[in-house]
Parts: C-alpha cells; structure tokens; sequence
C-alpha cells in the first residue's frame, strides 16, 4: 500500500499547534490523538506522554529484526509557530494542495516531516515490513519554545525510552537545493546537518544610582549597558572554521566547478558567494554571533533608572562556547553582570560515520546525481536535547527536487509552503533509509 504523504501533511496542517512561548500554546494533544489513531488502527501500540494534558509528545518503538544492532531515533515537533493570517494569502491553517504546493503553517516545519515518518510506518504496516533494527518515533511538542514540554521532559524525565539508541535523524536536512555550476550546469546538492551552533541566550544587567534626570548620576545603569551593548553588536567575531563547515565549503565550490581557498577571509568569502544560495547557511556557520535583541529600563522621562538590562541572542560554533563567553564578558566589562535564559551548547556528529553514509546512498539511490555534503546549522533544533543522552543526531528530513522548480518557501513567515512532488520524493528517500539502515 502507497501512503500518499503530501495528502498527509495537508491533514496535518489544519490542526493549529501554535507555539506562542513561555508555555503559552494552543497544545499539540489534538494532532497527537489523531495520529495515534492512526498508528493503532495500523496495529501499533504508540505512547502519549506530557507533563502537561494539552502539551502531548507521541512515542512509538517499531521492533527490529535484528534487534541486536543500535537503535535509530527519528524525531520531529508536531508545534509551529504563530502565522498572522492578514498576512497571507490563504487561511494558514487549511492545509490547501494546490497549484503544485502544500500550503499552510507547518509545510516546511515540520508537519512534512512528521507526515514522511507516519506514512512510512503505515506502509510498513500493510505489508508487514520491519526495519532491520529498532526505530523510535518521537513526535515532540514544544520545539518551537525551549523544550519543556517535549524533547527537554522527555530526555530528563524518561531516558529509559532511548535505550540502545545510537543515532537520530530530525530537522534540517537532506533537501534538494538546485545551483547553477560554473559551466551553467544545474548541480542537485542535498545537504545533510552533521552539526549545530549553539544557543546561548543571555540577559545582562547593568546597576547603577537612580535619581532625578535633571541630576546626573556617577553610577548611569542605562549609560554602562549601552556601552557594553555597543561594544558587543559593533565586535567583529573572527572566522572559525570547523571541520564540517569546512568540507561543506570545499565540496560545495568543487561539484559547482570551484576552488575553495579557505586561508583567509578572502577566500572563505569567495567561496561562500560562488555558492549562491547554499552560501546562506554557510555565511552564519563561519563564525560567533551575538546580537542584542530586547531591551528594558526606566519607566518616566524623568527618573533615572536604577537597573537596566538587555538579552543577547548568541551563536557559537562548535568546540568554541567556553571563548565567546570569555570574549562577551570582555566586551561588556565588569559593570554588567550577565545570565543564562537559556544555554544549549553546540553539538556536532561523525560526518564519516556509517549513518551519514546510509543517508548518502538513500539519496544517491533515488536521484544518482546528487551530490550529498554534510552541514552545520545557524541555528538549532532538538537535537541538542536528544544529544545530551549521547546520540549522534543528524539533520535528515529528505525532500526531492520538484520538476517544475517549485521550492520550500516562507518557514517562519509569510505563506508557507512546500511542493507536493518534493513531500513524496522526500517519503520514498525516508522510507529507503529507514529500511535499510
């Protein structure tokens, strides 16, 4: 039986499983009943499980037949972020396949993914096919906020669900991107995250003497924040180039008919605008960030304020955490103290492993032309979470080339959507893996 994924994430979307943050959400127990009926009436016995009755993650184990092996984790959020439906064209929720798309928030993340996965399980349930080694789904709640209700609770509260799982595949990865090669060649480069930045959210506090703002103060909590502010959104973060980051530049600019010289900012520069779009992520990979991004103090014109505070959304590459926040503290000197909102640290996977390579001939399989390179992520995703419990995770949600040049469009923002010929491409390059790896 051919289960028709494209169709799948249509029925997907129209649940709104908006993830506004700081746990305020329309809940994901809905969408996560539904799917649990259907992965029952296939004859699976999944698990609903949440700290919260509104805030469900689905946990299912398909047995092996060589239960012997590591086991594979594939996980994926069943959340989304808001749409503001003024905005768009269609209504963000109604899941409409047409003019060759699968419109709606969530297309591209990640309700594709979730729809891949499910329809694969159905398909292995009506022919009674078995992986050959065990495979955990976990469809999450909460990814799109910290976690709290979906991958951080279940690592911290239910680690024996992940044992004997070696490896997993999630978010951002394996989906073809079409590049002009030197020669005006087209190049089908599908690239697969080996690695992650980390996400270190930082509020910082300036103290100072609150008084009358006709009396200026010696200690001006406003003044010391922004001075460090500006010392911090005006420093220039050095090139780092991590292994990963590193092959991807040199096999990208190679297969589009290059030469990467990556000695200097030069040539990384080069290299990354001779790469067009695959250019984009590698543009934020190459190095730290930190940007100041909220601000907060005062409360009359007239009143010198006695604390000021700001949050900083920073990045750092892989193996380089323990450096930026010595440069951070630096640059914002001594009268500004500083906090975590949050703290993933970086994350990073075998590119030459037996799972990158299994993901590599799924694709080449189906498309024998593509050219399979290993990333890393700007920004972040569960992995980190499922990470801490020593699995190796991988970005692998596979989507083919649409014939018609149709591509993933508006993640985050405005009319999402994705073509329908990818979703199924994608479904049978996930189904291959999950078979034979």
């Amino acid at each position: 039986m051919i289960v028709d994924a494209a169709e799948l994430c249509a029925e997907l979307i129209r649940f709104d499983t908006s993830n506004f943050g700081e746990g305020k959400s329309n809940g994901e127990r809905r969408l996560a009943e539904f799917i649990a009926k259907k992965l029952k009436s296939a004859g699976y016995q999944p698990l609903l499980m949440g700290p919260d009755p509104e805030r469900l993650s689905l946990v299912l184990r398909v047995p092996g037949k060589r239960r012997e092996l590591p086991g594979l984790l594939v996980q994926a959020h069943l959340d989304v972020v808001p749409a503001e439906a003024e905005q768009w064209s269609l209504e963000p929720f109604s899941g409409l396949i047409k003019d060759g798309y699968i419109h709606g928030r969530g297309a591209c993340d990640m309700k594709d993914m979730v729809a891949m996965t499910l329809a694969t399980l159905l398909e292995w349930a009506a022919s009674g096919e078995r992986p050959q080694r065990d495979v955990l789904v976990v469809f999450v709640a909460d990814e799109e906020d910290r976690g709290d209700y979906g991958a951080a609770w279940l690592v911290a509260e239910h680690p024996e669900l992940f044992a004997g799982v070696q490896a997993a595949i999630g978010e951002s990865g394996g989906a073809a991107q079409l590049l002009k090669a030197s020669d005006g060649s087209t190049v089908r480069l599908y690239p697969i995250a080996t690695a992650e930045r980390g996400t270190l959210h930082l509020r910082v506090r300036a103290e100072g003497v609150s008084g009358h703002g006709s009396r200026p103060v010696k200690v001006n909590a406003v003044r010391n924040l922004l001075d460090g502010l500006h010392r911090v959104a005006h420093y220039s973060w050095p090139l780092q180039l991590t292994p990963v980051v590193s092959r991807y530049l040199e096999q990208t600019t190679k297969a589009l008919g290059f030469t990467a010289d990556l000695g200097s900012e030069e040539g990384v520069r080069s290299a990354i605008e001779a790469m067009g779009e695959a250019g984009e992520v590698a543009a934020v990979t190459v190095r730290c960030s930190a940007t100041p991004t909220v601000l907060r103090a005062g409360y009359k014109v007239n009143v010198i304020p006695g604390v000021a505070e700001a949050d900083i959304d920073v990045r750092c590459v892989p193996g380089a955490e323990e450096s930026t926040l010595a440069t951070l503290d630096e640059l914002l000197g001594p009268a500004i103290s500083r906090s975590f909102i949050a703290h993933e640290s970086p994350v990073s996977s075998e590119i030459d492993s037996p799972w990158f390579a299994a993901m590599t001939d799924s694709i080449m399989r189906y498309d024998p032309d593509a050219v399979v390179v290993p990333y890393c992520m700007g920004g972040g995703t569960d992995a980190k979470a499922f990470s801490s419990l020593g699995i190796s995770c991988y970005g692998f949600s596979p989507l083919g080339a649409d014939p018609d040049g149709r591509s993933p469009q508006g993640v985050h923002g405005v009319d999402e959507r994705i073509p329908v010929a990818s979703v199924r491409a994608g479904q049978r390059i996930l189904h291959d893996f999950l078979s034979h790896v």
